[in-house]
């Protein structure tokens, strides 16, 4: 966290600025909870949609708990407990890593990646209508400019890949 010196004067947001912050804030509270609601007939959250997205298009549909856990923004703890979850649902499992045995591998299992597979269309085509449908290909392109730019200010070290 930055801390302002007490004799330096605070730098305002403008009405412009203002606005594109609310309307931000607005964005990141609501849609995880539409996508959550879109996901709530599959059985999923959005954030364990996220997590068995990403153990099915990793090698083997597996990865390790903590790289997982990077990829999916969230700490090992809440990674650990939607991985029980999962468990349960018969989605997942973990096991040592034969590489390894500090580690603990993440696996998607086939009744899992079925899912997963079921669950994507109406994921998309959610995150399709509410997000994608009402931009033009330029605004794409510009959110997508935009959010590159706000994840390198908030973590330099982040690697997408794609670098402006």
């Amino acid at each position: 966290m930055t801390n302002t010196p007490a004799d330096e004067v605070p730098r305002w947001l403008d009405e412009e600025e203002r606005r594109a912050w609310l309307g931000l804030v607005g964005i990141m509270r609501r849609l995880e909870h539409a996508l959550d609601t879109q996901l709530r007939d599959e059985g999923l959250t959005h954030f364990e949609y996220g997590v068995m997205a990403a153990l099915s298009e990793s090698p083997q549909r597996e990865l390790r708990m903590s790289a997982l856990a990077a990829y999916a923004e969230g700490s090992l703890s809440r990674l650990s407990q939607v991985v029980t979850r999962l468990e349960r649902k018969g989605y997942a499992h973990r096991r040592p890593d034969p590489a390894d045995g500090r580690y603990t591998l993440a696996a998607l299992t086939d009744e899992g990646y079925e899912k997963i597979v079921n669950a994507a269309p109406g994921h998309v085509a959610e995150v399709r209508r509410l997000v994608f449908d009402p931009l033009t290909r330029a605004q794409v392109k510009q959110l997508s400019h935009i959010g590159r730019r706000i994840l390198h200010a908030i973590d330099p070290d982040h690697s997408d890949g794609d670098r402006d």
